[in-house]
């Protein structure tokens, strides 16, 4: 299947190959990522999610677009709500910034197939200079929690897909704006340390994931997100569980 902006998060596309975010489902709970492929579940999109949305499609030139895809960044007299009134401010602080405006100036959304560890992979680079670096734009409660969300496998992803497509060895950056009362702007390089571990994470795990995702292999439940939560069944319990720990 080949990749284009339009079928890029498609069904089908899902569904031929794996990418980071898809990954990082599985590693919360097999039987929800499982679902989102299937299209069984769709976790709804919180004001936090659209809010890094809103920015991200600003430096892709499609904010027009999202706007009107995304109804609830208004309020009922069709204004910004503050919450995207505040993402226009980080807007104008990134754009303010000529360091953080150098790493955005790669060619944006940059689509790369590729095989890693035998399983077709899928990415997109918000911003790819060729010979030079892959950034990502990252909008965020603040810099501390910026490991929480494993960008690291992201970074390993995106250079292991860079290197098979021949266009060589590239640091990956992260360019972190924070959403604090006034925001914060940094560029970070995840070093190649990192990331050479984050890739043995991912071997260690990707065969398991795709005999899943095939049917081969059936996946576990966490019994904690919100997808376990909708489908589970009542049950007896000790009240004494909940003292514990």
């Amino acid at each position: 299947m080949e990749l284009n902006q339009s079928n890029y998060y498609s069904p089908e596309a899902d569904a031929c190959y794996f990418s980071v975010s898809q990954f990082k489902d599985f590693m919360k709970c097999e039987a929800m990522a499982l679902a989102k492929i299937r299209r069984q579940y769709t976790p709804p999109a919180t004001r936090a999610m659209l809010i890094g949305s809103f920015v991200d499609a600003y430096f892709e030139g499609t904010l027009e677009a999202f706007m009107k895809d995304n109804p609830a960044v208004f309020t009922r007299k069709n204004e910004l709500r503050s919450e995207f009134r505040k993402a226009n401010e980080i807007i104008g602080r990134i754009r303010a910034d000529a360091l953080f405006m150098q790493f955005m100036s790669g060619e944006k959304q940059k689509i790369l197939t590729f095989e890693l560890f035998g399983v077709p992979w899928k990415m997109k680079m918000d911003s790819f200079v060729p010979d030079i670096c892959i950034t990502d734009l990252k909008v965020t409660a603040n810099f501390r929690s910026l490991p929480l969300w494993r960008y690291d496998l992201q970074g390993a992803v995106y250079q292991a897909g860079v290197e098979a497509n021949g266009l060589g060895h590239l640091p990956f950056y992260l360019a972190v704006a924070t959403k604090e009362k006034v925001p914060n702007l940094d560029i970070f390089r995840v070093p190649d340390a990192n990331l050479a571990i984050a890739l043995e994470e991912i071997g260690e795990r990707i065969s398991h994931y795709a005999d899943v995702k095939r049917g081969f292999a059936q996946p576990s439940y966490c019994g904690e997100c919100e997808y376990c939560r909708t489908i589970k069944q009542a049950r007896i319990r000790n009240y004494n569980e909940l003292l514990e720990g």
